[in-house]
């Protein structure tokens, strides 16, 4: 049986980061839970990655001019940051408040935004959409640009409302009208980027966002039922105090962070799967003065999130990463980073790049039979692989133990070592047979790395390891 306090802190590194080797989670677990709750809160507090090294080593990651190359690098940090909750943050919001390498003016734009979501993605939520909608990524991506006075385009102002702060619907009601959306569309006139600069001689220049009140709407609206010569920063203050953009913030924190929800379309008419936790985000959400912060920090000292293990199917992002942190590789900028984030897209994940502004489908939609192959081949390669530090580390803690192991010994170690996995009885029967086709286990025998490393593929392909 796993120590209890390890295996919830492996729980909460797995939701509130990406997982951690058990070295460190011996490490947190003696600080304190809610200690380490508070330490991942403040990023702001913790050493962040050297840049400098990093573009070094990178040189492709200077220019930010390719998908792939700014793949690598938001990889290599999520791998290597000493501040989990601050690039889980960033991804929570990227798959929310989407924009996508494939309609981007400058690619550069897309770096800058989860530059934007990492400082504020765990602030005000009012603060994060009027940041949002000023955004030239954003604003270039739902073509607020090419929305005028007199000749509006309705795509930002649409997507504000129903993917972006409240939601179509909630408790079988609708949270907005269609003259709501005209109305936004609106006031939002005049919000728009300065034209780009052309790529030669000197390289482009950054996108800047302008307000131009020639081109702004200066006439009277109705909005969420309240009338006004409204402008963009009214909108989103209005938008921030309807009770549906505290269920939105809720069930979408819920989602990510503790179990598998039905997908957004849903919503309207799907209640959540907790409603008592839900309902205590939405009072936070309001007591904070919509802080999202104060929102984590309810949600992580929950028992509901506490009770919540394994009850979320990884994303490609966090089975790479995770894996990756695990064993130890990629701690430095070398090549083969390309062919990592590829294995993110093969799963289903082509990060930076959505299928859709909805973002990406989760929970068990992320498995289908060649997305399973290919999470399957690629953790069994990594926790087979004797030559990376991790797997060498579970190897030396798995010796620690004892001159022999009994099967169960060693299947027991390998689960609690990788986080406290537990597996259906039928299953872990299976691993005994296993491992008891080998003969006496040896933990100083010439064999046993390779006998513990079978064990951790083996537990790696298993149903119970697709989940967090």
């Amino acid at each position: 049986m796993a120590n209890e306090s390890i295996a919830l802190m492996a729980h909460l590194m797995r939701r509130a980061g990406f997982g951690a080797p058990y070295a460190e989670l011996e490490t947190r677990a003696a600080k304190g839970y809610e200690a380490t709750v508070e330490e991942l809160l403040q990023p702001e507090m913790l050493d962040g990655i050297d840049d400098d090294v990093m573009m070094r080593y990178k040189t492709e990651w200077i220019n930010k001019a390719a998908l792939e190359g700014q793949q690598e690098e938001w990889t290599f940090r999520m791998i290597n940051t000493k501040r989990p909750l601050e690039e889980k943050i960033a991804l929570f919001w990227h798959g929310i408040l989407c924009t996508g390498h494939a309609k981007c003016e400058n690619p550069k734009e897309q770096v800058k935004q989860f530059n934007m979501f990492r400082q504020l993605g765990m602030g005000n939520f009012e603060e994060l959409l009027l940041a949002l909608s000023q955004d030239p990524a954003m604003v270039f991506f739902l073509d607020n640009c090419m929305s005028h006075k007199g000749a509006i385009n309705e795509n930002w102002g649409r997507e504000l409302l129903e993917l972006f702060s409240i939601g179509v619907g909630m408790d079988g009601q609708l949270n907005y009208s269609e003259d709501d959306v005209k109305a936004a569309a609106r006031a939002f006139t005049g919000w728009t980027v300065v034209n780009a600069m052309p790529r030669y001689p000197y390289g482009r220049y950054e996108s800047k966002f302008i307000y131009d009140p020639r081109d702004h709407d200066n006439d009277e609206k109705t909005f969420l039922g309240e009338t006004g010569n409204w402008n963009g920063e009214d909108i989103i203050r209005i938008v921030a105090k309807q009770p549906s953009a505290a269920r939105f913030v809720a069930r979408h924190l819920y989602n990510f962070f503790v179990a598998d929800e039905p997908q957004v379309p849903a919503w309207q008419h799907t209640a959540p799967r907790d409603m008592a936790t839900i309902k205590l985000l939405e009072d936070e959400y309001f007591r904070s003065h919509y802080n999202i912060r104060s929102m984590l920090r309810v949600l992580f000292n929950s028992d509901a999130f506490k009770n919540a293990r394994f009850s979320k199917v990884k994303s490609p992002v966090e089975t790479v990463v995770g894996t990756m942190r695990l064993v130890g590789d990629f701690d430095f900028p070398r090549p083969g980073l390309n062919g990592l984030t590829l294995t993110i897209r093969y799963m289903g994940q082509d990060l930076m790049n959505p299928p859709t502004v909805e973002g990406w489908h989760t929970g068990k939609e992320w498995i289908d039979s060649g997305t399973l192959v290919e999470r399957i081949n690629f953790t069994a390669d990594n926790v087979g692989n004797t030559d990376l530090p991790g797997v060498q580390a579970i190897i030396s803690r798995l010796r620690a133990s004892g001159p022999t192991l009994t099967p169960a010994g060693l299947i027991d170690g390998c689960l609690e070592l990788l986080g406290g996995y537990q597996l259906a009885p039928e299953t872990y029967n299976e691993l005994v047979t296993l491992a008891t086709k080998g003969g006496p286990i040896q933990t100083g025998a010439a064999d046993f790395p390779q006998r513990a490393a079978q064990m951790l593929q083996s537990i790696v392909a298993t149903t119970e390891y697709l989940f967090a």
